[in-house]
């Protein structure tokens, strides 16, 4: 139970983070005239596609595009970017693991959506991120040696998605359904547990609680141990914060990243969530130092992802990762604000909901899929049934979520203004 406790704190804390940099990359966008500029005349091409029934000229070849494309699919992207934004802004975490369940709910293949969630990722880095603020946490060795792993990482994991694709394309998605469907099952189980746990020992909450990460006071046992290793080359990093600094070997950093690459490649998430736990719990690195090197480890991981593995074989749909970007821009700051007038215990218990909520949509397209590829006997009437059984039951709970939040955002927004 303790391994367990653990895993969901090292997954919590950096879901947090991740967080985090999503409300900082959206805030620097919305704030930045230029910014908000160049996104607008992006976003009008294929805004005029959109209108022509002609996005998938935009999307890469016909025979990747969404089963069956329409107008309507770009308007759920945007609805599916607003609601992955109220989570992360409402609830602090979580708001990314839902993308890819959602778009593949709404048609898309599990491949594209993979490719086209890590290209919004990326779109999203390079358009928010102010690098130049960070600049002076960065260790640029550290960073460059994450980031040569998470390249071998991010290799590999394209690979691996492509290869299954090729191989059966219904094997891709029951794939990747089953990845979301065992880490969304282990996350939202442990969130609810905690919901549960939480409500018996308070009956009100702050607003903000358990919002920031527990930062470890000292380094781990683990991380001494690794900073201990003799092996060659060396990094030396936070000096300025410990006299003297600290050294990790690179080939331990280098296989950090590239573990953060095949995660980040698999499952179409940029591999933050990933990247801040491992820096200050199994490395050992000051958070200061690691929200500085993370900032790059996502653009280049991501960039690296989206655009060798997925973009130039026809993985990403640019139109749905436009709207995906739209739509969070709004729903992280709309979601943050919303934690002014909304009890804690609430945005946790929806947290956990939103999160099964996606762990019950993979998995009920799974018997569906095992049946087509012959691992399975079922009948089609009952495959199809636990499938739309899944498939309502995801947006219901996602719908009622985001008219919750919505509906407390435009019931204070004259409290939110003044304050």
């Amino acid at each position: 139970m303790n391994i367990l406790r653990g895993v969901f704190e090292f997954l919590k804390m950096g879901s947090v983070a991740q967080a985090k940099w999503e409300y900082e990359v959206s805030t620097n966008i919305i704030r930045n005239r230029k910014k908000l500029l160049i996104l607008m005349i992006l976003l009008l091409p294929i805004l005029f596609t959109v209108v022509a029934e002609a996005a998938d000229i935009l999307g890469g070849k016909a025979a990747y595009a969404p089963l069956s494309y329409s107008t309507t699919v770009f308007l759920v992207s945007m609805a599916i970017g607003l609601i992955a934004g109220l989570i992360t802004g409402c609830i602090g975490a979580g708001g990314g693991f839902i993308i890819i369940p959602a778009l593949m709910a709404a048609g898309v293949r599990g491949i594209m959506a993979v490719g086209t969630d890590v290209f919004h990722i990326f779109a999203k880095a390079i358009m928010g991120t102010t690098v130049h603020r960070k600049l002076g946490n960065v260790c640029v060795t550290l960073a460059m040696a994450f980031v040569i792993g998470s390249v071998g990482g991010a290799t590999l994991g394209g690979y691996i998605n492509r290869t299954v694709y090729d191989i059966d394309p219904v094997l891709s998605d029951a794939f990747i359904s089953l990845v979301y469907a065992a880490i969304l099952l282990f996350l939202g189980s442990y969130a609810f547990y905690d919901f549960i746990k939480l409500r018996k020992v308070s009956k009100s909450v702050s607003a903000h609680d358990g919002g920031e990460p527990v930062q470890p006071l000292t380094t781990t046992a683990l991380a001494l141990k690794l900073q201990a290793l003799k092996l060659s080359p060396r990094i030396k990093f936070d000096e300025d914060f410990v006299p003297g600094g600290r050294r990790l070997p690179a080939l331990v950093v280098v296989i950090g990243g590239f573990f953060v690459g095949v995660i980040a490649a698999i499952m179409g998430v940029g591999g933050g969530f990933i990247t801040f736990p491992m820096f200050v719990y199994l490395f050992g690195i000051s958070t200061m130092t690691t929200v500085g090197t993370d900032i790059l480890q996502i653009i280049f991981t991501a960039g690296y992802a989206s655009i060798s593995q997925y973009a130039i074989y026809g993985y990403v749909f640019y139109t749905l990762a436009m709207g995906l970007l739209l739509g969070s821009l709004i729903g992280v700051q709309v979601g943050a604000l919303t934690t002014e007038v909304i009890r804690g215990i609430d945005i946790r218990g929806f947290y956990a909901c939103c999160i099964l909520a996606g762990f019950i949509n993979r998995a009920s397209v799974l018997p569906k899929q095992f049946t087509e590829l012959g691992y399975i006997e079922l009948s089609k009437p009952v495959a199809s049934g636990i499938e739309a059984f899944g498939f309502f039951a995801f947006w219901i709970i996602l719908a009622i979520f985001c008219i919750w939040v919505l509906s407390k955002f435009f019931g204070n927004i004259k409290a939110l203004r003044e304050e």
